[in-house]
């Protein structure tokens, strides 16, 4: 016999009364839209029959759908194209006032397209006159605010690697991305953000290692990635795994192992060398010595299952013709200092330092 002001039993409820409680809660608008682009790194922009400006691709997306769902069915309907939706670049919300609910709209990254599915673009619904293809710079300047303040921190995003978080259109302040510098440093200066939100502005720079081997006769050893299109070469190296704990030494050793098959420890430093790729996150670069490998260390190499085409040993003069400037100038530059026991040396752009 139950006790006497006990609560009563709870139920689990159904699934069907879960779908009823939610369907009858007030929700926002929910929008997905794409930064479309092509391999030329130009941006989509939309002449829509029902509207006086252009648009981004994509609308509202339905009860029942992501919003990944409903930007590729949007896609299919505007333009006939089939093409995966892309990781999400920004996010927005503004309030009611406008348009008698509040709502929320999410920028995703669509493509690079080739050629080939520009090429498809169609209009089956009707409702879209033209494809618009843009620099960036001219692509924000033909939108109305918000959506030139969407697609300008959608377009950071896209260059660093985050995401960024707007509200009506205005970039938040620890926002990780579409911050503008000027105004990060100024909310920094002035000590207006919290710890975390700092933490998410901060500019970020990218971590990687390459190892420089050299056989007995002097030659550079280079391996041809297949991530590479362009026939060019480069030292063997990878990114640092710094989350999963690594240090730049150990990243070096674990991108000879994977991608030479030679497991070797690591010589003395050589060089770091930094590059701005301004709106791209800075990179550091750490050259080791790998040392001189043998016949008998050349024969062990193995690149069947590191992502790596090939791999060549070639003397400085031919090193010029096949690999980028700034890694010619850092190649060379770790030669000299380890010929003649310097360094480490400090590099900027494979220029050492004045």
């Amino acid at each position: 016999m139950p006790e006497l002001n006990s609560p009563p039993p709870i139920s689990t409820p159904t699934m069907e009364e879960v779908r009823a409680y939610y369907a009858a809660q007030p929700a926002p608008l929910f929008s997905a839209t794409g930064l479309v682009v092509d391999t030329r790194d130009r941006v989509l922009l939309l002449s829509p029959s029902y509207k006086d400006h252009l648009e981004l691709p994509g609308g509202l997306i339905a009860d029942t759908e992501s919003p990944e769902e409903g930007l590729a069915r949007g896609l299919k309907e505007e333009l006939g194209l089939a093409v995966p939706v892309g990781r999400l670049l920004a996010v927005d919300s503004a309030p009611s006032a406008d348009l008698g609910r509040s709502a929320v709209m999410h920028l995703h990254l669509v493509g690079p397209l080739d050629e080939d599915q520009v090429a498809e673009i169609s209009f089956p619904g009707g409702e879209i006159i033209a494809p618009n293809w843009y620099e960036p710079e001219e692509a924000i300047a033909r939108l109305p605010e918000p959506l030139a303040a969407r697609l300008r921190a959608g377009l950071s995003a896209w260059c660093i690697g985050s995401v960024a978080h707007l509200v009506d259109g205005q970039v938040q302040p620890g926002s990780p991305s579409g911050l503008a510098a000027q105004r990060r440093a100024e909310l920094e200066r002035a000590n207006l953000l919290d710890a975390a939100s700092r933490r998410a502005v901060r500019p970020k720079v990218l971590a990687g290692s390459t190892v420089l081997f050299t056989d007995a006769a002097g030659r550079v050893l280079l391996i041809e990635p297949t991530y590479r299109t362009d026939g060019g070469w480069e030292l063997p190296g990878s990114d640092v795994d710094s989350d999963l704990g690594e240090n730049p030494r150990q990243a070096a050793r674990r991108a000879v192992r994977e991608q030479l098959g030679l497991d070797v420890p690591m010589g003395r430093l050589l060089a770091t060398n930094w590059a701005n790729k301004t709106p791209h996150p800075a990179q550091v670069g750490f050259t080791y010595n790998g040392g001189v490998l043998g016949e008998a260390d050349l024969a062990r190499i193995r690149t069947d299952t590191a992502g790596i085409r090939q791999w060549r040993l070639a003397e400085l003069s031919e090193v010029a013709s096949v690999v980028a400037h700034p890694l010619y100038s850092r190649i060379e530059a770790c030669l000299s200092a380890l010929h003649e026991a310097a360094g480490p040396l400090e590099l900027y752009g494979g220029v050492p330092w004045a």
